[in-house]
């Protein structure tokens, strides 16, 4: 997927230490899986947003979490290589007051088991929530523990 851009927002609050809110990836891959199968709520940038990066980050954070992205001032993180080809432009934003009763991702459909013929649906999100920073280095995919770090550094390093 090379070429292609992706778009993610991380939200954080200041506790102890600072908490990230992060979200499980959905189906029968990640299903018993906590290391390395969380990621911040992002998505294809569409040709057709015209608005630009922050607004596909802020529909796709919507459409992964079912509650629309905090109404605040964002800043930009940069551009994340993942290993799979896409570039991620990051948005981070402080959200103390963010906490949706539910999680409701929207689903895609996959065969499963694999060679069955069976087409199930599945959420592209199980589970999301605050989680200490220095846990969500391990939770997260490999490719996007850098963007941990860049809030770190937007933070001027006050991590724990």
């Amino acid at each position: 997927m090379p070429g292609v851009r992706s778009a993610g927002i991380l939200l954080y609050r200041r506790r102890a230490t600072v908490e990230v809110w992060i979200a499980h990836m959905g189906g029968p891959f990640w299903a018993r899986k906590d290391e390395g199968a969380w990621s911040i709520p992002k998505g294809i940038v569409e040709a057709t947003d015209l608005d630009g990066e922050l607004a596909a980050a802020r529909r796709e954070f919507e459409e992964e979490i079912g509650s629309p992205a905090p109404d605040t001032a964002y800043a930009s993180l940069g551009d994340f290589p993942l290993s799979s080809g896409k570039k991620v432009a990051v948005f981070a934003a402080e959200a103390e007051a963010f906490a949706p009763k539910t999680v409701t991702s929207n689903a895609f459909e996959l065969e499963w088991p694999p060679r069955s013929g069976r087409i199930q649906s599945f959420p592209e999100i199980d589970d999301a929530r605050w989680t200490p920073i220095e846990l969500a280095r391990s939770k997260l995919t490999k490719g996007q523990r850098p963007i941990l770090d860049a809030l770190l550094g937007h933070l001027g390093g006050a991590g724990s």
